[in-house]
């Protein structure tokens, strides 16, 4: 397989993640300060520790995606590992975060992180159950689950719209995409789901089954005609 990795892009957010926790400590410190050695500037204290909170949370989040390694395009590649060479990994470097292309079709990749129980019910995805502790990291730390369903809709027409820009008509791929939890300790209820989500271990399994000779979406030069539109902006 190969991968295509927007490096300084990746190198930049990780640096930004980095300076926004940073950040956060040193508004959070202000504020400290400020509430148990000048109570009198309280308003000054409640604006620094509000701002810090809001900026922790960001470092926090930007640092699951870009900082801390392994990064959500390292599991996919893991994930990915001895797949075909006709596959070709794109992280950052398309109009969608993870493209893969290759005789499966063109898919989005959408990863998660979450553990627990995702189910999918009344048209949508939902993370179920999880006790105390998994409530708590939902609240502080841990961001949401939000509408997988609704940000695979998104990346499908926003590819759909630049193919339909690059190639002629009848050369425009049908664009899907797949729900990558990366989390061991998930479980998936998801059948009824018309998109598909697997762990992260079934990822590779599932693109040789759909691009197997029987069930091959794209020809060899199909695949070219696509790839080229990302290799020639290298």
């Amino acid at each position: 397989m190969k991968t295509i990795k927007n490096e300084k892009l990746i190198e930049r957010n990780g640096k930004i993640s980095q300076w926004t926790s940073i950040a956060a400590i040193v508004v959070l410190g202000v504020g400290m300060y400020i509430s148990f050695y000048k109570p009198e500037f309280y308003y000054f204290s409640i604006i620094c520790l509000a701002l810090g909170f809001i900026l922790s949370q960001i470092g926090m989040l930007m640092g699951g995606r870009w900082g801390r390694s392994p990064r959500p395009d390292e599991k996919i590649d893991a994930g990915l590992k001895g797949l075909h060479s006709e596959f070709s990994m794109y992280h950052y470097a398309s109009p969608v975060p993870h493209l893969l292309v290759g005789p499966s079709g063109v898919w989005a990749i959408l990863p998660y992180h979450q553990g627990g129980k995702i189910i999918f019910e009344k048209g949508r995805f939902k993370l179920q159950g999880g006790g105390f502790m998994q409530n708590y990291m939902r609240i502080f730390g841990q961001e949401g689950l939000g509408r997988p369903e609704l940000e695979a809709e998104n990346a499908t027409q926003t590819l759909t719209k630049f193919f339909a820009k690059k190639l002629d008509e009848a050369d425009v791929p049908e664009i899907k995409s797949v729900l990558v939890f990366t989390n061991d300790a998930v479980e998936i209820d998801a059948e009824e789901s018309p998109i598909p989500a697997v762990k992260l271990k079934q990822l590779k399994e599932f693109m040789r089954q759909t691009g197997n000779k029987k069930n091959r979406a794209l020809s060899t030069s199909q695949i070219e005609r696509i790839t080229d539109l990302f290799d020639s902006s290298e």
